[in-house]
């Protein structure tokens, strides 16, 4: 079954490592199967009280195809790139496309 994986990045709070870690993301998503659907963008909050800041969602073939990313030894350099230079939260989400 399909599965997403949702960011929502509060705040950037070192350009620097985000941008090492941008130049080097995209590859090691498509390299697992995965692909982008959302990268930033307006959000209108249509109900309740959650405001996404700078939402990303990926979109993997399965669930375990998505830890299998998150964990890679190829993602790992860059994870710790990202989790140094932003603060966010993340959900992976299993689902119907």
């Amino acid at each position: 079954m399909t599965a997403y994986c949702f960011f929502d990045i509060l705040e950037f709070t070192d350009p620097t490592k985000i941008e090492k870690y941008r130049a080097g993301a995209s590859a090691t998503v498509a390299q697992y199967g995965g692909r982008y659907l959302i990268a930033g963008g307006k959000c209108d909050v249509v109900e309740g009280t959650w405001h996404p800041t700078f939402p990303v969602m990926l979109e993997f073939p399965s669930l375990e195809q998505a830890h299998r990313w998150y964990n890679s030894p190829e993602y790992r350099p860059l994870l710790e790139l990202r989790l140094q230079g932003a603060r966010g939260h993340a959900v992976f989400i299993e689902g119907r496309p």
